[in-house]
């Protein structure tokens, strides 16, 4: 976490000149993040190499999100030839380690989250890109491509692929509301005003209302009690539409793309500890996939992925 040699002269431009440059963090992309320190004030530097991240995107949205009224970090400067954003502090205080340190305030937290997401999705979506059929296969073939192989197991891509048009004909064609795409407790943070920050949204698309539902309640990356995504699920639906089958089959989807996510950061980008959350992801997966309205996927599931390829293998590994 060393930062880039031209970032020194482009926070002299900014007017940042002269303030420590601390390592933040990293994420599962190129980008790397760090926090500039200058007396009492602080930003947040965003390192996105231009040959390997697009941050039009990035900036779109979060200008997006603001003017609907959410707070995405202001962006304080910005230079896309050298990959380089100077975005709004939001602090230390994740939603993931304010419950950890106080377990008390999960279901409040939590509560404050679903309340965001009924917010955003009656807003405007912004002429954002469509969540449509094709995106969707795309991110669900990443199963058959990096997670089969990597377990020893062939996979029939066609047959895969025939499963999900079947299965997710249904919504694929609902791109009413601005999705984030990455909306958990590791993207989430609270701000000293009592709102909350979001993060992590340059891949947000027009898409189906059940996916952020998904990506909050059935977190990789941390345990959502069953009673507590029972809940949040009902206070959604006092204040918008909840469609039962959308959230199993936007929830097969997704766990499905991450299981091919996680081996691809483990096989291609040399990230092996993405590894120890496969058992939770297959733990939802296989909830997702009880449901009717994926029957086709399932049988795709039954046939040719066995259960010591599921989460059994991770446990054991």
């Amino acid at each position: 976490m060393i930062p880039p040699a031209h970032a020194p002269a482009f926070l002299d431009r900014a007017g940042w000149g002269g303030g420590a440059i601390l390592p933040l963090a990293g994420d599962a992309s190129f980008r790397r993040y760090f926090r500039v320190v200058r007396g009492a004030d602080s930003a947040v530097l965003m390192d996105a190499p231009p040959e390997h991240e697009d941050s039009r995107p990035f900036l779109a949205v979060a200008r997006h999100l603001e003017k609907i009224g959410f707070r995405a970090p202001r962006i304080l400067a910005e230079d896309l030839e050298q990959g380089l954003i100077l975005l709004e502090d939001f602090g230390d205080a994740r939603m993931k380690e304010v419950i950890e340190a106080d377990p008390v305030a999960e279901t409040r937290i939590y509560a404050q989250a679903i309340d965001l997401l009924a917010d955003l999705h009656g807003a405007a979506n912004g002429g954002l890109p469509p969540y449509d059929m094709a995106v969707y296969q795309r991110e669900a073939g990443l199963f058959p491509e990096w997670y089969m192989p990597a377990v020893g197991l062939e996979a029939d891509a066609a047959n895969y692929a025939a499963a999900w048009d079947e299965a997710l004909a249904p919504i694929a064609r609902d791109q009413s509301i601005t999705v984030l795409r990455d909306y958990h407790a590791e993207n989430i943070m609270l701000l000293g005003d009592g709102s909350l920050g979001l993060l992590d949204f340059q891949d947000a698309l027009a898409g189906h209302p059940a996916y952020d539902l998904v990506s909050l309640l059935q977190d990789a990356r941390r345990d959502v009690p069953e009673a507590v995504e029972a809940a949040m699920i009902a206070r959604y639906a006092e204040r918008r539409p909840f469609d039962a089958a959308a959230y199993a089959l936007l929830g097969a989807q997704r766990n499905a793309k991450i299981l091919g996510i996680f081996t691809r950061l483990w096989k291609r980008d040399g990230k092996p500890r993405y590894l120890a959350f496969q058992p939770r992801v297959w733990g939802y997966l296989e909830r997702d996939l009880a449901h009717p309205a994926l029957a086709p996927v399932k049988a795709w599931f039954d046939a040719y992925v066995p259960t010591e390829k599921r989460a059994a293998h991770w446990n054991a590994a």
